[in-house]
């Protein structure tokens, strides 16, 4: 009995490191998918037509800070511009992307996660630069059959290198309400958090020779798609198309960034000169009794950490674990 509770225990190990693979091969899928806009919404269709019909731009939040780039009309702007929802059915996902990018920048959405049997379904709230080389911090949130948690999957790259995986069950229910999900990113560190609460702190290891995401602007992206071939189980549970559409919601973005100008090839912060004043954030780090807390939710709720992962790291840990 023994050794049979022994052998389904390394078989659901096994399954689980190859869902980390999976996932982190597909996150170039996903970023050529989501980045290929079909339909970017300015008018409607009688308004192309009928130049007699005036065109009411609304100065909500996400008319002033984001497009809806993909998906057709699957994502869609409510409230006066106070709430984006995304929609996901069997021919497309969609996405929304921030019109400007950032150098650094405190972010905050308030998101409500697809709920019921969300199984296949990914939806994610990130950072990236562009390019072969590109930069990138990700949340991202696998949906789970009804009654099963939703997982956390959080990643971080650099020059195109990623691998830096953890991964967290949520201890609440993501469908039943909003909850708040925030990056912290300055030039000494990366800063996960959910409802206030640091998951995650991922520190500058330039002194030892690992690239930091310091250089490239990055856009703000978020997205709902179907990823039914790894996301849930290995792939083993699909996405049950009858409960389509499904539907992400999101409100109260806040930001405080260093915004990038292409044409000048500049930021609105000037980085090299502190103290930061009321950029105080750009200098902001974990104090002790912040990571403590972290490190007791981590005990709690994390399910992988790539800097514990001998199978796939064989010669040994990333040398930025030993700052983190």
């Amino acid at each position: 009995t023994n050794a049979r509770c022994l052998g389904l225990f390394v078989a659901a190990l096994f399954v689980f490191k190859i869902d980390v693979i999976i996932s982190q091969s597909f996150s170039s899928a996903r970023r050529n998918l989501e980045n290929t806009p079909n339909h970017i919404l300015v008018k409607s269709k009688s308004q192309e037509t009928d130049d007699s019909i005036p065109v009411v731009l609304v100065n909500g939040t996400f008319h002033r800070h984001f497009i809806l780039s993909w998906g057709d009309d699957r994502g869609k702007i409510h409230e006066n511009g106070e709430l984006l929802t995304l929609s996901l059915d069997k021919l497309s996902g969609s996405g929304f992307q921030s019109k400007k990018e950032y150098l650094f920048a405190k972010i905050e959405m308030q998101i409500k996660l697809v709920p019921g049997n969300s199984a296949g379904t990914v939806t994610t709230f990130y950072l990236s630069s562009q390019g072969n080389k590109h930069d990138e911090i990700d949340f991202e949130f696998l949906g789970n059959s009804t009654g099963n948690p939703y997982t956390i999957h959080t990643n971080i790259f650099s020059l195109g290198q990623g691998n830096r995986e953890q991964q967290f069950f949520l201890w609440f229910d993501p469908t039943a309400d909003y909850h708040t999900y925030s990056i912290l990113w300055n030039p000494k560190c990366i800063i996960f958090y959910v409802d206030g609460t640091p998951i995650r702190e991922y520190k500058n290891a330039e002194k030892i020779g690992v690239p930091f995401p310091k250089y490239q602007p990055m856009r703000l992206y978020s997205s709902l798609w179907n990823a039914d071939d790894w996301a849930t189980q290995g792939g083993r549970v699909k996405t049950n198309w009858k409960l389509a559409p499904f539907i992400a919601s999101y409100k109260n973005f806040t930001y405080e960034a260093c915004i990038y100008s292409r044409l000048t090839s500049s930021s609105s912060c000037n980085i090299d000169s502190p103290p930061f004043g009321n950029n105080a954030w750009l200098s902001h780090e974990l104090d002790r009794r912040s990571r403590a807390k972290m490190k007791i939710l981590q005990k709690k709720h994390m399910i992988y950490d790539y800097c514990m992962d001998k199978w796939r790291f064989p010669k040994g840990p990333a040398p930025e674990c030993r700052l983190q």
